[in-house]
């Protein structure tokens, strides 16, 4: 569950939603009731609840008020019983069905509009014209190019980023297939999300890549989760869509990974392919990397370093202020194993204190970096952005190109 305070002055509160949308319910719990959200715990009774609300109204009688905090919850899918249960069948048996992989972010994260999209992107890029227009007019790629990491953040805080490694890419890339590695979040640790969905936004419906999604659930092994129901709500690859379609048009061929956190591995120690799924599904993308060649170019949808109130740190953070100076000297040393193709010293790096930094990115870049052994990297742009007044995100636009 997602918990904020509440967004409305005249309901103050705990405000509650579902970010896995097995449930569209948004609830506001008034201030004095929220802490009996600890008596749904899976170990505490209906009798601990009412001893609660007895203590904070000082009423006796709290049975109707206990009936209704919980019917309000249970209905809204927000405890674990047979209504959620239900709804959550329902939604993933809905997506695992549905024959395309609708836009779930436009309208929010980009225009819903076409027209206004367009002027949108094309303000992003800085002129940048898409292949609708005159994609011919746009420079080739740098000699040996195959690969860039670009954002996921909203694109109206990271869209320099986003314009400094898109506009690597020239129009011979066109007829590629478009391999995005993608941050999950809220996706299983140690599993990758495929789909052999076409993904649709506002500019048209880009294909994916069926034989190779196939190819990879056949030889991936258990780390595979096939129609992996993060799709239907990740933005991390539906981003980068938008700006592959914006220039070469919707007709082009994507390959979505959604990549799980290393969970194993950050709080246990050892290496990430030390879980056989892992390890087995590095080498299955690996050997699709060696086979595929140049018919591949690799996309990574990353942010980097999550700090400040937002991200459960005791400090508020301004972007390149105070204590993000320190992030991001921490941040580039990072960036300094990835540039040199360094998984393991990368990886080493992300380990100390459990990943304190807060990297989200970090399993894609890793994922990358191993099917891809020797990439030369080249930082295009760093950049921290207050997503709000007291939390930073970094990101940056990185171009790798062959050894």
């Amino acid at each position: 569950m997602d918990f904020f305070p509440s967004p409305a002055p005249d309901r103050p509160g705990l405000f509650i939603r579902d970010p896995y949308r097995y449930s569209d319910a948004m609830l506001i719990v008034p201030p004095a009731l929220v802490e009996c959200l600890r008596c749904f715990d899976g170990r505490q009774t209906d009798l601990d609840l009412r001893s609660a609300l007895v203590r904070i109204t000082g009423e006796l009688d709290v049975s109707e008020l206990a009936q209704h905090l919980t019917g309000a919850l249970s209905s809204a899918g927000f405890l674990e019983d047979d209504v959620f249960v239900e709804m959550k069948a329902a939604r993933q048996a809905e997506f695992a069905g549905a024959p395309k992989r609708e836009p779930a972010h436009a309208g929010s994260a980009y225009p819903l509009e076409i027209a206004a999209l367009r002027q949108t992107m094309t303000r992003y890029m800085d002129g940048a014209v898409g292949a609708g227009a005159a994609g011919s007019d746009r420079p080739a790629a740098p000699v040996g190019l195959f690969g860039i990491a670009a954002p996921h953040v909203s694109p109206e805080g990271g869209w320099q980023s986003y314009r400094a490694a898109y506009r690597a890419l020239g129009p011979e890339l066109k007829d590629r297939t478009f391999v995005i590695l993608a941050t999950s979040h809220y996706g299983q640790p140690e599993h990758f999300g495929l789909t052999r969905k076409p993904f649709v936004t506002p500019l048209g419906e880009t294909a994916t890549n069926t034989a190779l999604v196939d190819r990879l659930a056949a030889r991936g092994g258990d780390a595979v989760l096939m129609e992996d129901y993060c799709h239907s709500f990740e933005h991390t690859v539906e981003l980068q869509v938008v700006f592959l379609q914006h220039i070469y048009g919707p007709d082009i061929r994507i390959l979505p990974v959604l990549c799980g956190q290393f969970a194993q591995s950050l709080y246990r120690g050892g290496a990430p392919e030390n879980n056989d799924g892992v390890k087995r599904f590095l080498e299955a993308l690996g050997e699709m990397a060696g086979g595929e060649g140049d018919r591949l170019f690799w996309i990574l949808g990353i942010d980097m370093a999550h700090m400040g109130a937002r991200y459960h740190d005791s400090f508020p953070a301004l972007a390149d202020q105070g204590r993000m100076t320190e992030v991001a000297a921490r941040d580039r040393q990072r960036i300094a194993r990835v540039l040199e193709s360094d998984g393991d010293g990368f990886w080493s790096l992300v380990q100390e204190n459990q990943d304190d930094l807060k990297w989200c990115g970090s399993s894609p870049l890793y994922t990358f970096l191993k099917a891809r052994p020797g990439a030369r990297g080249n930082l295009l742009r760093y950049e921290q952005w207050n997503i709000d007044p007291q939390s930073v995100v970094s990101f940056a636009g990185i171009a790798f190109s062959k050894p």
